[in-house]
């Protein structure tokens, strides 16, 4: 593995024991950070690729105080958050309610901004400040059918990502990372069966949906020193994106 100065480095990840999070902590662990990972219910099995578990509601501002403070309490300090908890089930944006789509705006925007105040709370006061890196979406960017809700959600972490890269510099830098399709253990849930999954990788150009890994090294390298300059920007990977529809829908230059 690859050093990226990250040893010895204390790194929270919500949402860090499953899918995305799972891929993210391990890479993280790989590269020598002492990952506290959080969630809201404990994880299963004993292969974890993070060296401590708190279970948290992220949507909970006390909560998420208590975790920080007993991170800080226990390592004497908070090197770079990773804002990973997140997520949406299939509803088409007629047939939800406000309720409903206020839950996922609170767990896919609001939850990493009450994360990210708790840190910044301790990074400003840090010699080397921190890092903040927010797990965002292609949704965000482009239209979100049956997760429409979900899709806001992500346009706004975006944007306050760039918003509070600027309040919060120098000591502390924040970054997003758009993530496309990515192959977890839950995949099925959006893309069906095996064939199914094998279609959507074939429209993406690198030929393949992401490995929890490609997102977890990306994540890695914006959080790491070998970053330092930069803040308030988005990193895509999404394998080269969406193939354009126009371009298998028309008769010419075949």
């Amino acid at each position: 593995m690859f050093n990226l100065g990250l040893d010895g480095q204390i790194v929270l990840v919500t949402g860090g024991v499953r899918g995305v999070g799972a891929g993210i902590s391990q890479v993280l662990t790989d590269l020598g950070a002492t990952v506290i990972a959080c969630a809201r219910r404990e994880p299963e099995g004993d292969e974890r690729p993070f060296a401590e578990f708190a279970s948290t509601d992220v949507r909970d501002p006390e909560a998420v105080a208590a975790l920080v403070d007993g991170i800080v309490a226990r390592h004497g300090r908070l090197d770079a958050v990773v804002n990973n908890a997140g997520g949406a089930p299939f509803a088409l944006a007629a047939d939800a309610s406000a309720k409903f789509h206020s839950k996922i705006v609170e767990l896919n925007m609001l939850a990493p901004l009450i994360v990210s105040q708790a840190a910044n709370a301790v990074m400003q006061q840090q010699d080397r400040g921190g890092s903040i890196v927010n797990v965002s979406s292609v949704s965000g960017h482009r239209p979100s059918p049956g997760t429409a809700g979900y899709g806001a959600a992500k346009a706004g972490l975006d944007s306050l990502t760039g918003s509070l890269a600027v309040e919060w510099a120098p000591k502390v830098r924040m970054n997003s990372v758009i993530v496309g399709p990515v192959r977890t253990e839950l995949a099925e849930l959006h893309y069906g069966d095996e064939a199914g999954i094998a279609a959507v990788g074939k429209t993406i150009p690198m030929g393949r949906m992401a490995e929890p890994a490609d997102i977890g090294r990306a994540v890695a390298f914006l959080a790491s020193p070998m970053a330092e300059y930069i803040t308030g920007s988005t990193l895509t990977v999404h394998g080269g994106g969406e193939r354009p529809a126009f371009l298998d829908a028309a008769t010419t230059n075949k």
